[in-house]
């Protein structure tokens, strides 16, 4: 059997909607692990929001953080070397000028696995820390010394489309803008031209794997990429409608086990 490559991403697709891994999903990447192929999780989500679940999964592999804006292996960093694709600088400190002006709920910014807030305690701030401390806090470009990885936007009601138009029309070329849903309703900016799939391919080369040999599970535009560039890309029943357009299937949802549902069915592993 030849080996395959499984990314996952996590929200929407590998997690239920309370965010865990059912127990279902969790037997069925064991078994595919036991027959030898890879799984690895490609998702939005910075490291310290993506490693329970990679040790939960028993995982020794790459993975694919900041939608492939860093792709790294958290066990082996000598096999694999990271690879960090981050916005320009200059450019950074434009846009997070644009956040002052335009008077943001909170602003984030992202070097690898670091943190810095705008404001400790608005808008996503507790939610997207994960209880722990950040590396600074107030006016960003102060304290914005490297070039980062990511910037989140939380923008006030609505302001959402006034600051997506403004970063447009200044950066069109050099940054792509990702919307996240409910409830937050984030902009995520990231270096232009990367995506998911830039990270999924670095990963296939790494292991070997022809890119019809990939099979990666996504519900959101930020899969868009992915699932176009897998071998055999899947849709999930609760994702964006462009997304089940470009799939080469459809599952179950989220909610009903359909990562282990395809899995079973493609690789004829016998349920109890």
């Amino acid at each position: 059997m030849k080996r395959h490559l499984i990314a996952l991403d996590l929200d929407g697709t590998l997690l239920t909607d309370d965010k865990v891994i059912s127990p279902r999903t969790l037997k069925t990447l064991s078994a595919i692990k036991a027959q030898g192929h890879h799984v690895v999780i490609a998702t939005g989500r910075p490291y310290r929001a993506s490693k329970d679940y990679y040790r939960q999964l028993g995982l020794d592999t790459p993975l694919v953080n900041f939608n492939g804006a860093f792709t790294h292996h958290p066990v082996s960093r000598t096999a694999f070397s990271d690879i960090h694709s981050p916005l320009d600088r200059q450019a950074a400190m434009d846009i997070l000028e644009i956040c002052e002006s335009q008077k943001v709920e909170n602003t984030m910014f992202e070097i690898k696995d670091r943190f810095y807030l705008r404001y400790a305690e608005r808008g996503f701030a507790e939610a997207f820390t994960m209880n722990q401390k950040p590396g600074g806090v107030g006016p960003l470009r102060t304290l914005l010394k490297e070039a980062p990885t990511s910037i989140l936007i939380h923008p006030e009601e609505n302001r959402h489309q006034a600051i997506t138009n403004e970063i447009t029309n200044q950066f069109d070329k050099s940054v792509d803008q990702r919307t996240w849903g409910a409830p937050w309703n984030v902009i995520e900016i990231v270096r232009s031209g990367i995506n998911k799939a830039f990270g999924l391919k670095k990963i296939a080369d790494f292991y070997g794997i022809h890119q019809d040999q990939v099979i990666a599970f996504g519900d959101e535009d930020n899969d868009l990429e992915m699932i176009d560039y897998a071998g055999i890309g899947i849709a999930m029943e609760n994702g964006i409608q462009p997304l089940k357009e470009i799939a080469s299937d459809v599952t179950l949802s989220n909610g009903q086990d359909g990562v282990a549902h395809f899995l079973e069915s493609h690789f004829k592993l016998n349920r109890q």
